[in-house]
């Protein structure tokens, strides 16, 4: 479980948000919205520590991630799993060493431990075929889906997505919004979605929480979205890039 606690953060005079409050419970997928430069990014970076709050406290499995020293705030942060908006896949190696990358830099597997571990990553997102590819050989949804498998071959507790139909076409970011689904499911991940897509959010979040005006505006399930009368969120659902009946 993550619990973010009266969260604020500013760069010198600029206030990014002040105190964030909401709670991910296990299991579920939490999409994070607002309008681009709201900090959202940000609030992503606080929660695995990569970024320090003004106040407040993220704990993670009843721990206050930001009151741990080195070693174990990075031990912890090994329970992140993270697919980055444009995968940030090495170009240099093929689809195998990109995925066991995690494995050959924070664990002492032996090769034949890496492989299964790998090729097994590679079959939850229907891509064992490509093992072999090179980066360049890789369509944009491919990139997503070598990237999410590497994002699981730890075995994560929690994934970390941004933006992750960003760039795709409809029937592709379909795929990865199933892939996203089956990861919840299959490997009982809790999911934290950063999207401006809401057919997106419809499709993968159980809650929602929406970033505008320096704070958390809204927060709570898609069914309570769909019936929400909040001004802002509304006109923010209107306003994006599909237009979706709720």
């Amino acid at each position: 479980m993550i619990e973010i606690q009266t969260l604020t953060k500013s760069f010198g005079d600029l206030l990014v948000w002040e105190d964030v409050t909401f709670r991910i419970d296990d299991g579920e997928t939490v999409a994070i919205i607002g309008r681009s430069g709201c900090g959202k990014s940000v609030l992503l970076k606080h929660i695995n520590a990569l970024l320090k709050p003004d106040s407040g406290r993220v704990i993670i499995d009843g721990k206050d991630i930001h009151a741990l020293d080195y070693v174990d705030q990075r031990r912890l942060r090994q329970k992140f799993g993270i697919l980055f908006q444009g995968s940030a896949l090495f170009d240099s190696i093929n689809t195998f060493e990109n995925v066991a990358f995690p494995l050959r830099y924070f664990t002492d597997k032996s090769e034949e431990e890496i492989t299964e571990t790998v090729m097994r990553s590679l079959s939850y997102v229907n891509l064992e075929e490509a093992a072999g590819k090179e980066t360049s050989e890789l369509s944009g949804g491919m990139r997503k889906r070598v990237g999410l498998a590497r994002a699981i071959v730890l075995q994560p507790s929690y994934i970390m997505y941004d933006e992750p139909t960003s760039g795709l076409d409809p029937q592709t970011a379909d795929e990865i919004n199933e892939l996203i689904i089956g990861m919840s499911e299959t490997l009982d991940i809790t999911s934290i979605v950063i999207t401006h897509d809401m057919h997106s959010v419809l499709e993968v979040a159980d809650k929602v929480a929406f970033l505008d005006q320096q704070k958390l505006s809204w927060f709570g399930t898609v069914e309570d979205m769909r019936k929400s009368d909040h001004r802002e969120l509304q006109a923010f659902i209107t306003a994006s890039e599909y237009q979706i009946k709720l």
